[in-house]
């Protein structure tokens, strides 16, 4: 498979485990059937729609293929018709949020590579492809975003989004690199969680 593929499947991929995340937590906040679906595609899409206008692929990729629009909607649909045998919302939501900031700090980091930026930004945009739909899912959930609130979220995006970019540099096929490093990052969110690992905090109360 070239490499436009294995983009192109990644992405579906993330944006379909992204997107049951966001579709979650919207039956979890009790929206009805277009509030499941707005939100499993705000947060299936967000970061990659992100992610295209900053490296000049317009239209965005969700806007030009059809398949994109596509499994967000059928993703929110199923966990609207599906959510009561699901059980364990948070565990899911926990679950499929990182798996979908893994595949997404993978592709966003490759596709930013392929169009001709260095290794730092390519990492530090797949990082941004990661963090960016979960953002806009909880801004709209109104919740504070995961990434604000101390957790290691950022951060295991980061890492992999850099094994990814060095890989590539170093000559290895992007099927080869994708997989170990999305794996990485989803691997390091899962046993944050677990293991209650967060970001530095200031010390001390805030001044007023």
């Amino acid at each position: 498979m070239d490499v436009a593929g294995v983009l192109i499947g990644l992405d579906l991929l993330g944006i379909f485990v992204f997107a049951l995340s966001g579709g979650l937590v919207a039956v979890r906040k009790e929206l009805d059937v277009f509030g499941v679906i707005m939100l499993a595609g705000t947060t299936g899409l967000g970061g990659g729609f992100l992610r295209d206008v900053l490296i000049g692929a317009v239209p965005p990729a969700s806007l030009r293929d059809w398949r994109y629009l596509l499994v967000p909607v059928a993703a929110g649909l199923l966990v609207f018709r599906f959510h009561p045998s699901l059980g364990r919302m948070e565990r899911l939501v926990t679950v499929f949020d990182a798996a979908g900031l893994a595949l997404f700090c993978v592709t966003g980091a490759l596709k930013a590579q392929a169009y001709g930026l260095g290794p730092l930004p390519a990492a530090l945009l797949g990082m941004l492809t990661g963090i960016g739909g979960g953002i806009a899912r909880d801004v709209l959930a109104g919740r504070v975003p995961v990434v604000l609130r101390g957790d290691l979220y950022a951060t295991p995006a980061l890492v992999g989004a850099g094994l990814a970019v060095v890989g590539v540099q170093a000559g290895l096929p992007t099927a080869a690199v994708a997989g170990p490093a999305a794996l990485v990052c989803f691997g390091w969110r899962l046993l944050a969680i677990r293991r209650g690992w967060e970001a530095p905090r200031p010390s001390g109360g805030a001044s007023v």
